[in-house]
């Protein structure tokens, strides 16, 4: 009882019994704040052309970027009503809007293959099985904690079968480094650092369907209240969609420089795990949520009275988006 108490506060802290914190657009508004994400390469191109200034140019609308280093962080800014756009994984949009974060994806910002399991080979592991009785890090409410999750479920075990010790992603390669962890549950592209510059690591488990599409999140509010300048946010990410796909080396150099890692390292997330080709959310996505939605449930992360297979339709938009792309 006391994990599942644990797990609960955990989803309630991004998202649950949060109605009173959240805020969605009020009528005109001097800025549009939204996130830009090291896992997320288009919203580092929009800040580094400055596309999204020059789309609110002629509005007297000033735009205010902020850093989400996780999912977790990037519903923490929709909870309190901080960003207007933000970007999560999809199972960590669909645990936020079940908890009652009121957040929309009318648009997709990647299909990614952005986290494995991580090692080292001194550790032993080889499996997922070999996690019994290990410690894994990992960033409960993002994709890489719910991969961790779908992993152990294939492998006949539960998170009760292993220490996830709760950090946020750079800090959980760090821990990997150091010895403090036995796994990693990594994101890109720290991971991707961690497999070409640290001899002896290795992605010991990979599964690229058990990740979960990047959501591109907008407010309920700012979409109502603000629609034409959450338009205006779209197009200046199709405009970007567009010249990363058109331009992968500039946009690897992009990530390299946002991101202060290697040339390779970005090149590898980009060009080798990133997918920028389908946009629009659609019937795969709500498909690959519904069948998810039971892990939020098993493991406490969404409130008792929630279904988060209700929510997925509640949550994914196919229609706002699809006249700009």
């Amino acid at each position: 009882m006391e994990r599942r108490q644990v797990l609960r506060g955990t989803g309630a802290a991004i998202g649950g019994s949060l109605l009173a914190g959240c805020v969605g657009g009020g009528g005109e508004s001097e800025t549009v704040t939204v996130d830009y994400a090291y896992y997320n390469p288009v919203s580092l191109v929009l800040r580094e052309k400055g596309w999204l200034e020059e789309a609110f140019a002629d509005t007297g609308t000033d735009v205010e970027w902020v850093l989400s280093l996780g999912s977790n962080q990037a519903n923490e800014y929709a909870q309190s009503g901080e960003a207007d756009v933000s970007s999560t994984a999809g199972i960590a949009a669909l645990m936020a809007r079940t908890n009652g974060v009121p957040i929309t994806t009318p648009y997709v910002y990647s299909e990614p293959e952005w986290t494995a399991l991580v090692t080292f080979e001194e550790t032993g592991i080889e499996s997922v099985a070999d996690l019994e009785g290990r410690s894994v890090a990992a960033t409960r409410g993002t994709d890489p904690y719910f991969f961790l999750l779908q992993a152990l479920e294939d492998a006949g075990l539960s998170e009760a079968d292993v220490e996830v010790v709760n950090l946020q992603h750079p800090e959980g390669q760090s821990a990997l480094v150091q010895g403090q962890v036995d796994a990693w549950a990594g994101l890109d592209p720290h991971m991707a650092e961690l497999e070409l510059e640290h001899d002896g690591a290795e992605l010991f488990f990979r599964e690229p369907r058990y990740n979960t599409y990047g959501f591109l999140n907008f407010l309920d509010g700012f979409l109502a209240d603000r629609t034409e300048d959450a338009r205006r946010v779209i197009e200046a990410y199709e405009r970007g969609r567009e010249w990363a796909i058109e331009n992968p080396e500039e946009t690897a150099g992009i990530l390299a420089d946002a991101s202060e890692m290697s040339a390779p390292v970005a090149e590898r997330v980009f060009t080798r795990r990133t997918d920028l080709s389908q946009p629009i959310p659609g019937e795969p996505h709500r498909e690959l949520l519904a069948n998810l939605s039971p892990i939020l449930e098993s493991e406490g992360l969404v409130t008792d009275d929630a279904d988060p297979a209700d929510n997925v339709d509640e949550l994914i938009d196919s229609e706002f988006a699809s006249e700009v792309v």
